[in-house]
């Protein structure tokens, strides 16, 4: 069973040349496989998000914008966000 739903899924395969300069996936299975090769992370909101990115990157200086404007966040339609590591 997959760690990642639908949206993730499908959001990931829309918008991955925000983070690669050519697709990774071109289907689902493919995205799916490819989020947990990766160990991709999904947050039930900013705040999560913004928990981990400052204990786990440096992102000192940084505002919430141009945390959430990092070209490994994913902001996902249902309010939460898919975190990959490029």
């Amino acid at each position: 069973m997959s760690a990642y739903d639908k949206v993730c899924i499908d959001t990931f395969l829309e918008k991955q040349l925000q983070l690669f300069p050519e697709p990774v996936a071109e289907s689902p299975a493919e995205a799916d496989e490819f989020l947990d090769e990766v160990c991709a992370l999904v947050f039930k909101d900013k705040k999560a998000l913004f928990k981990m990115m400052k204990d786990e990157l440096d992102v000192s200086g940084m505002s919430e914008e141009e945390m959430l404007s990092q070209d490994e966040v994913f902001a996902l339609p249902d309010g939460r966000y898919l975190f990959v590591e490029g």
